[in-house]
């Protein structure tokens, strides 16, 4: 049974979240403020973690970077009553994987919680298939219709880096930094052109894209459909 750590100080938001993500099936562990919550992430080990920003004691950022310091992995999806660019941006660059703005829907919330869940179980995965495409990492190579794709350097390892992050909303210079390097001179409108260039290569149709998804005034997500049955 997979464990969830809820933090979050509004008593009935808390119950709420519990009651539905124990009746999917999880085991949920809970803290009311930042202090808790932060001892329970480290302690507790969960799975993932939904983590509200404002918080007694310690708020949601610190908690998050704190996480992170110490090498823990695990998804956190923030949720915040806030819906300022610069907020989300920080709460993402801290290292949350995703976030959610009150109010939300809680069908919603569990399916985001599942689908980081499934993919933390497929980690360290060499390929990846999405559509029509089959990205092998070990060979260097992207199949598209059983056809090779020519891809340069840099677009297959902007690609390889949204697989490996499917499902997180990642900002333009977290993107930058892991495909370019922190010393690059290049900035966030070069992401842009390259993410313009591979979406024209795997796109079933580039200007209603599947699988790279802008995330407005922040980034992207690499998100593709879930496969039909």
């Amino acid at each position: 049974m997979e464990k969830i750590l809820i933090i979050e100080d509004d008593s009935s938001m808390l119950r709420g979240l519990k009651d539905n993500f124990e009746f999917a099936g999880y085991k949920v562990v809970t803290a009311t403020d930042g202090e808790a919550g932060l001892n329970a992430a480290l302690n507790s080990k969960p799975d993932l973690i939904i983590l509200d920003i404002m918080l007694p004691e310690i708020n949601g950022y610190e908690i998050c970077r704190l996480i992170r310091k110490e090498g823990l992995e695990m998804p956190i999806i923030m949720l915040t009553a806030k819906g300022e660019e610069s907020d989300i941006v920080l709460g993402l660059n801290l290292g949350a994987d995703d976030y959610v703005t009150k109010p939300f829907s809680i069908k919603e919330l569990l399916a985001r919680a599942a689908a980081f869940l499934r993919r933390r179980r497929q980690t360290g995965q060499d390929v990846y298939e999405f559509g029509d495409c089959r990205l092998d990492i070990p060979s260097r190579k992207l199949m598209f219709n059983n056809r090779q794709v020519d891809l340069s350097p840099k677009e297959f390892a902007l690609l390889e880096y949204f697989a490996e992050k499917t499902g997180r909303a990642l900002t333009r210079d977290e993107i930058l930094n892991a495909v370019w390097g922190y010393d690059s001179f290049s900035g966030p409108r070069t992401v842009d052109r390259f993410v313009t260039t591979l979406r024209s290569k795997i796109e079933p149709d580039p200007h209603n894209p599947i699988f790279i998804h802008t995330i407005r005034e922040i980034g992207y997500k690499f998100e593709p459909p879930e496969p039909t049955a």
